[in-house]
């Protein structure tokens, strides 16, 4: 069954049939799924969905577009939500250069707590990194975050940057992006990465896979996501995603099924 690694599903998008869509989800192939925090105000919302389904974690953390939401009050506030039993990573976490909605300085600041939050909770890390492929490779170095483990996020770069994330021992997140025709970029990464160090994500309600471009995404489609790796790394779709659901439990540390 498929190991979900990275969605949103506290989202809006979801209103109005998330319950309905959540409680399928099971019988459609999806053994887990890690529902991630991204501002203040969805740090409650996902923690309820990871109360109400037995199969759904979270991973608690500020995304850098919203970093200025935070300060001392709400880190504290944040560090203790980070407690919640089913809190797996701490996430996603990092610096976006792209949008820079908050200011760089302001980023770092709050990338370097909440890795030190990570490492007081013995917590791994999901990154997100958006032209800032220097500055977070410099910074997870600096923390020494290969000693907590870390998922590059809808993985971006290069494969001069893949191999530094995968020779700190980090898994690459791919989701829909990898289907896209101008993911020239993205399919040699993931032809040169190990398997054994890919892990499948939707980043839904975005980033839908072809034929589902542009609608909203959901963890069913990520099949289409484990039939390009398949492709691209010539091994059979079961091993893909047999080999893919064993690395996520592996990082989140669910080998056991709990």
């Amino acid at each position: 069954m498929i190991f979900e690694t990275h969605a949103h599903y506290e989202d809006e998008a979801f209103d109005i049939d998330r319950e309905e869509l959540l409680n399928k989800l099971p019988k459609q192939g999806i053994e887990y799924v890690v529902d991630i925090c991204s501002s203040v105000d969805t740090v409650d919302r996902v923690l309820k969905l990871a109360d109400q389904y037995d199969y759904i974690y979270a991973a608690v953390g500020i995304h850098p577009e919203a970093a200025k939401e935070l300060d001392e009050e709400r880190f504290a506030w944040l560090s203790e939500k980070a407690r919640h039993p089913k809190n797996l990573a701490i996430g996603e976490i990092g610096l976006d250069y792209y949008w820079d909605t908050s200011d760089r300085v302001t980023q770092k600041k709050w990338f370097e707590r909440q890795m030190e939050l990570a490492r007081e909770l013995g917590l791994p890390l999901v990154i997100h990194s958006r032209d800032a492929a220097q500055d977070t490779y410099e910074m997870l170095k600096d923390a020494k975050a290969d000693n907590l483990g870390a998922i590059i996020h809808c993985y971006s770069y290069h494969i001069e940057q893949a191999r530094q994330y995968l020779n700190m021992g980090f898994y690459l997140g791919i989701g829909g992006v990898l289907t896209f025709n101008n993911a020239k970029k993205l399919k040699e990464v993931v032809a040169y990465a190990p398997l054994e160090q890919l892990v499948l994500e939707t980043d839904c309600p975005y980033l839908a896979p072809v034929p589902y471009r542009g609608k909203r995404n959901d963890s069913t489609y990520l099949t289409y996501v484990a039939q390009e790796i398949s492709k691209l790394k010539n091994v059979d779709y079961d091993t893909v995603v047999r080999v893919t659901a064993e690395n996520a439990k592996q990082f989140y540390r669910l080998k056991n099924g709990e």
